[in-house]
């Protein structure tokens, strides 16, 4: 009975370490992403003189490690593109309301390298 009192009060004290842990890793995974995703948006700019849509950036879904975990607030797209002089783009990651990641806080990140929230990343 007491080995089971331990190893419960041990899971009690592991299991929120442990899913913070999961929590920061899939964030880590959309930060990626999200850096790989700008990188290429400023390649095809040097090229093209304006940024990018998702299908011209052969981005058609979220690879299988981050699906079901992050979506964009805006709909279907994960990169919006600004219609002024200069262009912009925005790319935003908002975690899915019934996933892991739920109160994790939506991701941004911008044409200037703006990073939102600051203390997500």
């Amino acid at each position: 009975m007491i080995v089971v009192a331990i190893v419960a009060i041990l899971a009690a004290i592991a299991y929120p370490s442990y899913r913070e842990h999961i929590i920061r890793a899939n964030r880590s995974a959309a930060q990626s992403l999200m850096l790989d995703l700008a990188n290429r948006q400023q390649q095809f700019f040097a090229a093209n003189r304006r940024y990018a849509s998702e299908a011209e950036l052969s981005f058609t879904s979220m690879p299988a490690d981050l699906a079901g975990k992050y979506i964009n607030d805006a709909g279907d797209d994960v990169i919006t593109l600004g219609a002024g002089t200069p262009p912009t783009f925005t790319i935003t990651f908002a975690p899915v309301t019934t996933g892991s990641q739920a109160g994790d806080g939506t991701l941004t990140l911008d044409n200037a390298g703006n990073r939102t929230p600051a203390d997500k990343w």
